[in-house]
């Protein structure tokens, strides 16, 4: 068999070989999945659930422009725009039908800054919530349910529709349109929107260290900084990832956002609005006013590069992690803005944290851990070997570039046979540094380039159940 190929083949194999480990969901998480990227679904065509909850910057707005000027984003009629920050839509499936605590006298639960996605109706808060933008004349501004559903009867996946929902469901237009909610709200409940894959996961399941700064910042967060109060980030009772939120809502005393399309609207008094409209919850109103759901932490630094800018809060006005943490720590001893909403700000938990800048510096180190797809970058920053119940890592080499020689590390959580290939950019084959039967845990390899030239090489790694690339330089 000849071992050389193409450079075009080689990027089939790759780009096959992602889209094998990629089929984890199911069909309805793959139904959902379609419709949550579907262009078609607005009004003129055009825009998506994608569209302000993109993955790359994990599953919220992905305009860097946007996020440092306006915050909201245009809806399908670009001239409209959405009210608040879009949230992300990852790591929320956890959140309770909205209910009334009445021993600690909050509210925890439901969906929407406001929480106005209670799941009363249909039981679950992300399904409602995946409801609203699309007939909403600020977001995809479909005029109708009818509308929408003519969209899905002519798109490429309506068999798959009648697959997971039955030949008939068409034949009701409120529940069709009520079950494409269910399946968005599955796949934004699937291990492709919510993989679990940061560095502080790693760290939890004893895989891999943080470091020194990021240490110092865990400890920070969880104690003088009094971050984990509202972001919890222990693990459940059994083991459950932590969801670094607690569901609740809080006014924090962000300052209005003076470049906010909605700035000349009155002041954003999030849930005390939602609860104004319930008959059952309005006495509790005035108590709540100015309160918004207290987010995910997960992914909160996650950007498609270095430059690109985050909004925080739910007006998005802090623009990095150092702003909104400086803002917890000294809210009410600097000359900070007025809150937007002056009633029921939260002085308890934040606002004089006498943390010092290095403490901030420290808190942002961690929160940078959160974020999914994290790779470790050398076998320095693996603890021992990994438990047998654990995920196949490929490491990134160290040190990268190189010269002449550099070490790859990969993790195996099963004994098993794997090969461990290099290729030049033309993708033919280098060298084959591993051949054979591994026992489970760490390991390392070198490769020592010395008979090469200066250029881009891939090492790939493939066993029975895992396949995956990665791409270093050597430099001469």
């Amino acid at each position: 068999m000849n071992r050389k190929f193409t450079f075009i083949s080689f990027l089939s194999l790759i780009l096959f070989s992602s889209f094998i480990l990629a089929q984890g969901l199911s069909e309805k998480e793959q139904l959902g999945k379609m419709i949550f990227f579907d262009t078609n679904l607005s009004e003129p065509a055009g825009q998506s659930c994608a569209t302000c909850h993109s993955p790359e910057v994990g599953f919220t707005g992905s305009s860097s422009e946007i996020n440092n000027t306006t915050v909201v984003y245009p809806g399908a009629v670009n001239t409209r725009f959405g009210n608040r920050k879009p949230p992300t839509s990852a790591y929320g499936g956890g959140s309770p039908v909205f209910y009334h605590d009445a021993r600690s006298g909050l509210f925890i639960g439901g969906m929407f800054w406001d929480g106005r996605a209670t799941g009363w109706e249909l039981g679950d808060p992300l399904s409602e919530q995946a409801r609203g933008p699309f007939l909403n004349p600020m977001e995809q501004n479909l005029p109708s349910k009818e509308a929408f559903i003519a969209i899905i009867q002519a798109s490429s996946y309506v068999n798959l529709f009648k697959v997971v929902y039955g030949d008939d469901i068409f034949n009701n237009i409120d529940n069709a349109y009520n079950k494409s909610a269910d399946a968005i709200s599955a796949y934004e409940k699937s291990t492709e929107v919510n993989p679990y894959t940061s560095k502080y996961d790693y760290y939890l399941k004893k895989i891999v260290k943080l470091s020194k700064e990021e240490q110092k910042g865990l400890n920070l967060f969880n104690g003088k900084g009094k971050c984990n109060k509202c972001h919890i980030s222990k693990q459940g009772p059994k083991g459950e990832p932590p969801q670094f939120t607690d569901f609740t809502y809080d006014n924090l005393g962000i300052p209005k956002n003076p470049v906010y399309p909605f700035n000349t609207q009155p002041a954003d008094i999030g849930l005390g609005g939602f609860l104004e409209t319930m008959p059952t919850y309005q006495e509790f109103a005035e108590e709540n006013y100015g309160k918004h759901k207290v987010p995910t932490l997960r992914n909160v630094d996650k950007r498609p590069y270095l430059e690109f800018v985050k909004a925080y809060g739910h007006n998005g006005y802090f623009k990095s992690l150092k702003d909104i943490v400086h803002f917890y720590n000294t809210k009410d001893v600097e000359a900070w803005p007025p809150p937007e909403v002056s009633e029921n700000v939260n002085t308890a938990e934040l606002g004089n944290l006498k943390l010092t800048s290095e403490d901030e510096d420290a808190i942002v180190a961690f929160l940078k851990t959160l974020s999914d797809g994290y790779t470790p970058m050398g076998k320095d920053e693996f603890i021992t070997e990994i438990k047998s119940d654990e995920k196949y890592i490929l490491a990134q080499n160290s040190p990268n570039p190189f010269n002449p020689a550099t070490q790859i590390s990969f993790s195996l959580p099963e004994a098993t046979f794997i090969t461990l290939k290099v290729y030049n950019s033309l993708g033919e084959e280098v060298t084959t540094l591993v051949n054979g039967f591994e026992n489970a845990g760490l390991k390392t390899v070198t490769f020592n380039a010395s008979d090469l030239p200066s250029g881009i090489y891939y090492y790939r790694i493939q066993t029975n159940n895992y396949v995956e690339t990665r791409k270093m330089i050597l430099l001469k």
